[in-house]
């Protein structure tokens, strides 16, 4: 089974330039985590999702302790937030983007979101523009179902 049967066609994405608070309200809209980052030619450039924000707000130390409870100044997470917010996504966005082409296997997409800790793969065609996206559940979807229809 290859990708093209399991991928989602009508996708958002955000513009390398667009600010983290735009990435926010169009993931809000869209019930999702994380979105294609592309360039003017819609070329796939990045992946930002909620996760990228999170890691960049919170103190640098965080990753050492057991617990947040034990930062000291619990506004330090909301303060880099805000500061975060009219920042453009590319100074915070994964970079090289890691995509699948529609003609490659379900499997292979599969083993790459699992190896990279991923729940999103962009789809891209031949001059790597942005032609849609596969997630976790839509593979295991078309797997079970043998084709999904979106």
């Amino acid at each position: 089974m290859l990708v093209r049967e399991a991928m989602i066609r009508d996708v958002s994405a955000v513009f390398e330039d667009e600010t983290i608070e735009t990435f926010t309200h169009i993931c809000l809209r869209k019930r999702t985590a994380g979105l294609p980052v592309v360039d003017e030619y819609y070329r796939v450039i990045g992946f930002m999702s909620e996760t990228d924000i999170i890691r960049n707000a919170v103190p640098s130390y965080f990753s050492l302790l057991q617990s947040a409870s034990f930062i000291p100044d619990t506004q330090q997470f909301v303060q880099r937030l805000a500061q975060m917010r009219n920042r453009p996504v590319i100074d915070y966005m994964k970079k090289p983007p890691i995509a699948v082409a529609d003609d490659d296997t379900v499997m292979y997409a599969a083993d790459l979101l699992i190896k990279n800790g991923l729940k999103t793969l962009p789809v891209v065609d031949e001059q790597n523009r942005l032609i849609g996206i596969v997630t976790r559940i839509h593979l295991i979807h078309a797997a079970s179902h043998g084709t999904i229809s979106e």
